[in-house]
């Protein structure tokens, strides 16, 4: 089936996972075990409700501090994560070729306000025809009625939608859900799929 439309995981997609990079970064600042603590926290954004816009920041990152014992601000335990989600130029590149053939391009992310924030320095919403956050969606990516919503939103079908992340069990969910993804796991693999595609 011809694609009509391409959803894009932000962190680690379209941009560096600098989630996972600034965790890792604060694991290492405090002496701790770096896959813990990114487990424990990354629970945590889900847990306190920030991740779909039920939770504030405060309370997530208080969540973090009680069951770490870290001990900084808010501002800096944001920083270390915000200054590591770098916009990939190459990949919104690909965005705007896809848009020139036609298609509908949109992101799919689960994502707190951090994803406005980085929009406000990086100005990379301007690329996509649509963006769907978790955050303001009220659900993320973990219940698989996202993906129905958001094709219901964009007017299309799963079978001619292309769904990239390097989140496999959102990967698993999507193909479930009979859209067409890819696991995303560097340039290479993106690019050679998008040649199977006819995309490129």
């Amino acid at each position: 089936m011809k694609i009509k439309a391409a959803l894009f995981d932000f962190g680690g997609v379209i941009a560096e996972e600098g989630f996972q990079q600034g965790l890792y970064a604060i694991a290492k600042k405090f002496c701790l075990d770096r896959k813990r603590f990114f487990q424990l926290a990354n629970e945590a954004v889900y847990n306190s409700g920030y991740v779909t816009g039920k939770g504030s920041e405060k309370e997530y990152w208080d969540e973090v501090r009680q069951h770490s014992g870290i001990m900084a601000s808010d501002d800096e335990l944001r920083r270390e994560i915000l200054s590591r989600f770098i916009p990939r130029d190459w990949m919104l590149e690909t965005v705007k070729s896809l848009k020139q053939q036609g298609l509908i391009t949109a992101i799919l992310s689960d994502q707190s306000d951090w994803l406005d924030l980085l929009d406000s320095q990086y100005h990379f919403f301007q690329d996509f025809d649509a963006v769907f956050n978790s955050f303001h969606l009220g659900k993320t990516k973990r219940d698989p009625a996202i993906f129905v919503e958001t094709l219901q939103s964009l007017k299309v079908t799963a079978g001619e939608t292309l769904f990239v992340d390097d989140n496999i069990g959102h990967i698993d969910r999507a193909i479930a859900a009979g859209l067409q993804a890819h696991h995303f796991a560097g340039r290479d693999g993106y690019m050679k799929k998008l040649k199977e595609l006819g995309l490129q």
